[in-house]
C-alpha cells in the first residue's frame, strides 16, 4: 500500500530547504568555471583548450568589430582568464576585512556601472561577468562605444584599452598619460594583441572549421 502524504512538515523548514538546494545549485555551477590556460602566450593554444572560446570571440568581432586577438588580449591583462576574479580587499590590522577598491569582477573586470549599461544597451538581464561569452561581447560593445565616443580604431589596441581603463571622457583629457601602470599595461596589450594575432593567423583554420555541421567549404572564413 502506498503511505499517506505527510503534511506536517513546517513551512519554515521547506523554506530553509529549498534555499539549501539554491545554494548548492549556485555552488555547484561555480565549480564548472574552466581553469585558466596553462600556456596564456599562445593563443592558438588557449583556444584548443577552450575551443567555445574563439566561437564567443568570433561573434563579438563579427557583432562590434574589435579583432579576436585583442579582445583576449584585454581578458588576459584584465583577469588572466580567471572567472571569478575580484580586486583583493583592504584588510585592517592585518586580518579585519575592509571593502574591495572597486565593484570589477569577472573575465573582463567589468565594474557594476558600466555592466548596468552593457546589459540595459546591449546584453540581457541573464548576462553574466564569469561567462566568457558574455565578456567577449562586453569588450566589444565597449570599445565600440569608445569608437564612436573618442575616434579611436578598433586596430589600435592600445589606445582601446586607455579608454577602457580610463573611459571616453578620461581618454580625451589624456588622464592616462600620468599613470605609468596604465600606460604600462596598454603597451603589454597592444604587443600581446600583436602576438597573439600572429599565432592566430597560423591556427586559425582549425578551430573555423571543427563541428560536425561545418564542412569545408562553407566554414566561417
Amino acid at each position: 500500500m502506498c503511505r499517506p502524504v505527510d503534511n506536517s512538515v513546517p513551512l519554515a523548514t521547506l523554506r530553509l530547504l529549498i534555499a539549501l538546494c539554491a545554494v548548492l545549485v549556485v555552488s555547484g555551477c561555480a565549480t564548472f568555471a574552466p581553469n585558466p590556460p596553462e600556456d596564456q602566450s599562445n593563443i592558438c593554444e588557449i583556444f584548443r583548450e577552450q575551443p567555445s572560446w574563439y566561437d564567443y570571440a568570433r561573434e563579438s568581432e563579427e557583432k562590434w568589430g574589435t579583432p579576436i586577438a585583442t579582445q583576449m588580449s584585454f581578458i588576459q591583462q584584465e583577469s588572466s582568464f580567471r572567472s571569478h576574479v575580484r580586486p583583493d580587499r583592504k584588510y585592517y590590522l592585518g586580518f579585519i576585512p575592509g571593502p574591495r577598491p572597486s565593484s570589477a569582477r569577472g573575465y573582463a573586470q567589468a565594474q557594476d556601472p558600466v555592466w548596468g549599461e552593457y546589459r540595459d544597451q546591449a546584453g540581457s538581464l541573464m548576462a553574466r561577468r564569469t561567462h566568457m561569452k558574455h565578456a567577449t561581447d562586453f569588450i566589444g560593445w565597449y570599445n565600440h562605444r569608445s569608437q564612436q565616443q573618442a575616434g579611436i580604431s578598433l586596430s589600435n589596441p592600445e589606445h582601446l584599452y586607455y579608454a577602457y581603463h580610463e573611459g571616453a571622457g578620461g581618454y580625451q583629457r589624456g588622464s592616462y598619460r600620468s599613470k605609468s601602470h596604465v600606460l604600462r599595461a596598454a603597451s603589454q596589450v597592444a604587443a600581446r594583441s600583436n602576438r597573439y594575432q600572429a599565432q592566430l593567423n597560423a591556427c586559425e583554420a582549425e578551430f573555423q572549421c571543427r563541428k560536425f555541421y561545418q564542412v569545408w567549404p562553407f566554414c566561417r572564413s
